[in-house]
């Protein structure tokens, strides 16, 4: 399986959430941290993130918050 990388804009449009907010659950430990790239860019892993979304609709399928 190959991993690609995803931008902060893409992984914005992915899971419907704010550029704060992403951050906001990273703090928090409830979303995939990024892969630096370089002194100022970074990258989410798109298995992770799509990870994420699953799990999203998993709990909401089964009533767990």
């Amino acid at each position: 399986m190959q991993n690609f990388l995803l931008r902060r804009k893409e992984v914005e449009r992915l899971t419907a959430l704010s550029r704060s907010r992403i951050y906001f659950l990273m703090e928090a430990g409830n979303f995939p941290r990024p892969v630096r790239l370089g002194t100022m860019s970074v990258a989410w892993v798109e298995t992770e993130i799509m990870e994420w979304v699953a799990t999203r609709i998993a709990e909401r399928d089964t009533g767990v918050s």
